[in-house]
């Protein structure tokens, strides 16, 4: 249940508080108190789009908070705990709409109990708070999809358009998919045909991740193998090999001689030991040359070998405008590509298959909901009909017509819906937009509304001025199913008719008052005796008599009785 509502800076509300009751409570005041734009602003916190124009001239912004009960909505509460938006028996949604320097709006904000909210939290959590039915809705009602919608909504048949909204975005899904195969046309089959080609080629190499670098550093080996022989050889000689003009002859010699000198100078001991050791790592070193040099190999074929293999590589990296040692990872990536598009081409055929699968599984669903539709047709016409005998047209029959279209694939399903109407017993029906009288249609479209509500679980229900077009005992007949509604729920009403007004448990008065040349509104609460003086203005007008108002009294007291 709404229980408030906080407004500033909002057209020309600079700051309003409104508190709402249970059961039925009527708002009525002259045209232009702003009746309209407090249903505005209850339309901007429950997700309505945001527009500079709504700011209050000369406000920087405009703020709406909307408080609501939660005691009795089990539901609300678990979708709010599971966002994490929680915060027991009452919830509050706040939204905020600023003005930029120029004027235009820069975006609202909104909260949902004090933490931030996107916009499609805030439509989704106010769908299952409050429903408005707007007085222009008999327009709405005109269209095909209104109606279908409606139609849904009387059967409760969310669970089976569901169903069919899944399958459809399984179809859509799986001919998005084949259509992106198919599209690509010849280019695709040319890539792939390239793919083909440089993999093959590539994998005729049997490339090995490290060859390059190894046969690079192969090929240098063999091409300098007399150098490394000869300069090695010639190291060799100098520090080992050469007799009495080698490195270790020398430090050999050396050694000894200290060896002679040390019997007196034992302070030489530390030069002895070094250069002993330096002549026993000259022999280690001397060795290990010379086991690398037994190994060098003078092999030109093997050269010739390494050196074609290095050339073949080298050109296909220019051909792939790759470097040498990026082949092997251009080699990977080409065949990863290459599987890639090879599977597209596989699937095409298992997609197809897929897709068959899924519009078999569409159809299913659409057939479901195309029967739950039929007979929730037959309940909707049979209440709007009866609905309409107490509005004053009760030889006004409804007709649901449900027609499925095999051919038509869409996410709320194959059916067209129509309402036909015939207002005189034997004639034919027509559509509900054939309908010559405003006051007819306006009555047909209050009949829908109020059996649509009737099934709705939303506990608060908004009619804004939805009974234009009546009066006199059909206006009466309109207060009292607005009033049998809030029997379990609550209902707001707009209205402009004390037939109607009287029958609400409570009423607010709308009244727009001058102050400082600016333009204010106010709502007030009315107590018996200010309610019989509105209901007698409503009325009688500007003159206002003790006859008028012993009706409004009359009016109050039939109301409390029936």
């Amino acid at each position: 249940m709404l229980t408030d509502l906080h407004i500033r800076d909002f057209a020309i509300i600079e700051s309003l508080r409104v508190t709402f009751g249970p059961g039925m409570t009527a708002f009525t005041g002259e045209t232009g108190a702003g009746k309209s734009i407090l249903l505005d602003a209850l339309g901007l916190v429950l997700g309505d789009r945001a527009s500079a124009e709504l700011i209050r001239s000369g406000a920087e912004r405009a703020e709406v908070a909307a408080r609501f009960e939660l005691g009795a909505l089990p539901a609300v509460r678990a979708h709010l705990a599971e966002a994490a938006l929680d915060e027991g028996d009452e919830c509050v949604i706040r939204r905020v709409v600023s003005a930029s320097r120029g004027g235009n709006a820069t975006g609202s904000r909104a909260f949902i109990n004090g933490r931030p909210a996107t916009l499609e939290q805030l439509r989704t959590l106010a769908g299952q708070l409050v429903e408005i039915h707007g007085q222009h809705e008999h327009v709405a009602l005109m269209r095909s999809e209104a109606q279908r919608e409606l139609l849904d909504a009387f059967g409760r048949l969310d669970a089976e358009r569901a169903a069919v909204q899944r399958a459809w975005q399984a179809v859509r899904q799986l001919q998005r998919r084949l259509e992106s195969l198919a599209g690509a046309g010849d280019d695709f089959q040319a890539r792939l045909d390239l793919l083909r080609y440089q993999v093959t080629e590539l994998e005729g190499l049997a490339l090995g991740a490290d060859e390059p670098a190894a046969l690079a550093a192969e090929q240098r080996r063999l091409a300098h193998g007399e150098q490394l022989l000869a300069q090695g050889q010639a190291v060799l000689d100098r520090l080992y090999d050469a007799d009495e003009a080698s490195a270790h002859h020398l430090i050999a010699r050396a050694v000894r001689e200290l060896d002679e000198l040390l019997t007196f100078e034992p302070g030489l001991a530390e030069a002895h030991e070094l250069f002993d050791s330096a002549a026993i790592q000259l022999q280690e070193g001397a060795d290990a040359l010379r086991r690398q040099l037994e190994q060098v190999e003078l092999d030109p074929a093997r050269l010739q070998a390494v050196q074609q293999r290095l050339d073949a590589l080298h050109d296909l990296a220019r051909k792939h405008r790759v470097a040498l040692d990026e082949l092997p990872a251009h080699a990977q990536r080409l065949q990863a590509e290459l599987d890639e598009l090879s599977a597209g081409e596989a699937d095409q055929a298992r997609l197809s298959e897929a897709l068959e699968a899924a519009q078999a599984d569409y159809l299913t669903a659409a057939a479901a909901l195309s029967q739950a539709r039929r007979q929730a047709a037959g309940a909707l016409a049979t209440a709007v009909t009866g609905q309409l005998a107490d509005l004053g047209m009760a030889a006004a029959e409804l007709q649901v017509q449900v027609a499925r279209d095999a051919a038509t694939l869409a996410a709320s399903g194959q059916d067209q819906v129509q309402f036909l109407v015939r207002t005189n017993p034997g004639a034919a029906f027509k559509p509900l937009a054939r309908i010559a009288s405003g006051g007819e249609l306006s009555r047909m479209s209050l009949a829908v509304q109020v059996v649509a509500a009737a099934g709705n679980p939303v506990p608060c229900l908004v009619f804004d001025e939805v009974d234009v077009g009546v009066g006199g005992a059909v206006a009466e007949i309109v207060g009292r199913r607005l009033r049998q509604l809030a029997a379990d729920r609550q209902v707001l009403c707009v209205t402009h008719l004390p037939q109607v007004a009287a029958q609400a448990s409570g009423h607010l008065a709308v009244r727009k008052r001058i102050e400082a040349g600016r333009a204010q509104t106010e709502v007030a609460p009315l107590d018996a005796g200010a309610r019989v003086e509105e209901l007698a203005r409503m009325l009688g007008g500007l003159t206002i008599t003790e006859r008028t108002r012993a009706n409004a009294r009359e009016m109050l007291r039939e109301a409390a009785a029936g």
